[in-house]
């Protein structure tokens, strides 16, 4: 029996990956066009001055083995278990989307700029450390999104632009937050919106909206850190639980690493 297909794809699945001279499809398009509307408005969107942004007071403040405000520092460790285990799985794979060893790179990086930020969150300027390992690991997963839904090539289009722009936005967040906001906020409606289209042919089949599901969870927790502390009688706060959460937004892209040989 004939099957329908979509000549765009088809002809998108015969091309190599690095194939620029080829015409862009039009989901290519889609993309292009969206990635410039948020470099725009990440250059020329009104600045907010990073004095402007309250440095959040995390109430579990509690030491153990030496180590001050343990829960929230200690809690980055599950990235870094997150990422040997991905890691472990990419071992002998080729097929895997563009962005997925940085995705678990940035996952790591994450684990110590976090924890390291977490030690004295009273000082500011340790806070970049955070952006920066968080900014990789977001340049990854957006570089497996665009893989998985557009092209390879795209993928590979958004990993670089990412790369540059994620740890410039967090530098550059020390005096404007504006930049920082546009590439984190946006790049996620980019990736909502990648999610809710179908997988092109020969994608592996990463299940996008459960890394954002993860994500919004983290956000959640993140925003009820008093809420969670009182309500766990002084157990776990919401922001160690953040970390927790988010390191769980890599289990999708493991399970997708091990769904195929």
């Amino acid at each position: 029996m004939l099957r329908a297909t979509d000549p765009a794809q088809e002809t998108e699945a015969r091309l190599p990956s690095a194939s620029f001279p080829y015409p862009l499809t039009t989901r290519e398009k889609y993309l292009l066009a969206a990635m410039s509307v948020l470099t725009l408005a990440a250059l020329f969107a009104p600045a907010l001055p990073a004095s402007a942004w309250h440095i959040p007071h995390y109430l579990d403040n509690r030491t153990w083995l030496g180590i001050p405000n343990a829960g929230d520092v200690l809690s980055n460790l599950a990235f870094l278990a997150m990422a040997v285990w991905g890691s472990e799985r990419l071992r002998g794979r080729a097929d895997v989307p563009v962005g997925t060893s940085w995705f678990f790179v940035g996952l790591i990086l994450t684990c110590l700029g976090s924890g390291f930020y977490h030690l004295d969150p009273d000082m500011p300027q340790r806070l970049i450390a955070d952006r920066l390992g968080m900014s990789v690991a977001f340049a990854g997963f957006l570089g497996i999104a665009a893989s998985e839904r557009i092209s390879m090539r795209a993928g590979e289009a958004v990993l670089v632009l990412m790369m540059i722009a994620g740890p410039l936005t967090a530098w550059v967040a020390r005096e404007n937050l504006t930049p920082w906001a546009v590439v984190q906020y946006g790049g996620m409606a980019l990736a909502l919106g990648l999610a809710l289209t179908r997988a092109r042919p020969g994608a592996l089949g990463v299940p996008l909206g459960g890394v954002i599901v993860f994500y919004v969870l983290a956000k959640l927790f993140e925003l009820g850190d008093a809420v969670v502390f009182e309500a766990t009688g002084h157990i776990v706060s919401g922001h160690t639980l953040k970390h927790l959460a988010a390191a769980l937004a890599a289990w999708p892209v493991i399970r997708a690493l091990g769904s195929k040989a």
